[in-house]
């Protein structure tokens, strides 16, 4: 059975959808972190993000989107946070960044964006506990599934596969009752507007799983 992290990138009123996930049996909440350069979009600074801990005791899944990943790493470790993810793109010491990560007993994990080349992920393959493959391009919530996503997750499979690595493989964007069906080969779907945009959040969930 798959885990499901949701995301609230899309959400309308934050503090109500996350305690309203609280109450279902989601994996993780899965937040976003943008800072304007990385991508276009930026989100809420820290000082109002730390306040999460007081609407949910469940985990959380940080995506970082920024530029300076070393800046957010040590902030974002001081909450209920079991992974933190960077992009391969970023022009940061991507190996000292996975190492600041495992230094604070957190899990690591490499996104990588749609139009990015799957070998960029080799040299750190070795360090990293998650893949997440980004269906959409990073940076907005309510874009639609990237169809080649589906043999870009294969091959990363393959990938993890032929190196026996044990990194799990986590997708994002645009994922829903219709387009998981083409994450058959991942470990975890992140969702966002399909569960925050519903009337009925477990129920979304629930079909994720399935």
């Amino acid at each position: 059975m798959k885990k499901v992290g949701v995301s609230f990138l899309s959400s309308k009123n934050i503090p109500r959808d996350i305690s309203l996930l609280n109450e279902t049996d989601v994996d993780y909440i899965h937040v976003d972190i943008m800072d304007g350069k990385f991508v276009k979009n930026k989100t809420m600074p820290f000082r109002e993000m730390r306040h999460i801990n007081d609407y949910t005791s469940k985990r959380l899944d940080v995506h970082l989107m920024v530029e300076e990943a070393s800046k957010y790493i040590p902030l974002y470790a001081e909450l209920n946070t079991e992974y933190i993810t960077i992009h391969v793109e970023i022009e940061e010491d991507i190996m000292k960044d996975l190492e600041l990560i495992k230094s604070y007993s957190i899990k690591c994990g490499l996104a990588i964006s749609p139009d990015t080349k799957i070998s960029s992920l080799i040299p750190y393959l070795p360090y990293v506990d998650m893949i997440l493959v980004m269906s959409v391009v990073p940076g907005e919530g309510g874009q639609a599934f990237i169809e080649e996503s589906e043999n870009r997750i294969k091959e990363i499979r393959d990938l993890l596969n032929s190196y026996n690595i044990p990194a799990i493989i986590s997708v994002d964007g645009g994922v829903n009752d219709k387009t998981k069906d083409m994450c058959s080969e991942a470990d975890m779907l992140v969702s966002g507007s399909y569960v925050v945009g519903s009337n009925n959040f477990q129920e979304k969930i629930s079909s994720l799983r399935i």
